[in-house]
């Protein structure tokens, strides 16, 4: 199945910018359109501004993937998680990259830029982008997520 070229949202923190910029530059070496939510510099800012603005478009359906990349990339998923309809997959290796679309559909993959390196990175992004989600069985696990989403917001 060929990759899809939805235009992908990405952040991240100062310890995470050059690793950003990488990303940034393999996306649109794809063809894919990309819109980067900051940081902009090396300068030191708070992770959770970026997290905010990547989840929080995702969740709001302006977007239908992120990419999110502080230092551990714990910090990330966790603001990111906070928001309906977002599943969002802290990944240090290919298998959970792909496990992580396959089974999970996520929909924003986060990187620890001080945990991984730069090549292994790109290959999970790389994974990521080109696995699809199975549906079946993992669909209906999925669907309770939704159910999840839909109590906390009423």
């Amino acid at each position: 199945m060929p990759e899809k070229k939805t235009p992908i949202i990405i952040g991240s923190d100062h310890a995470a910018y050059d690793l950003k910029e990488k990303v940034k530059a393999l996306l649109m070496e794809r063809g894919i359109d990309v819109e980067d939510a900051g940081c902009y510099n090396e300068d030191s800012v708070d992770y959770p501004d970026f997290g905010i603005k990547v989840a929080s478009m995702v969740s709001a359906g302006k977007f239908e993937r992120g990419i999110l990349m502080c230092g551990t990339g714990i910090g990330m998923s966790m603001v990111a998680n906070k928001f309906p309809h977002v599943r969002a997959a802290l990944c240090t290796d290919l298998f959970s990259s792909i496990m992580s679309k396959r089974h999970n559909n996520s929909n924003i993959l986060v990187l620890g830029a001080r945990v991984v390196g730069d090549i292994l990175a790109l290959e999970i992004v790389k994974a990521w982008l080109e696995t699809p989600f199975e549906g079946g069985r993992h669909q209906r696990r999925l669907d309770k997520f939704d159910r999840i989403d839909a109590a906390m917001t009423d």
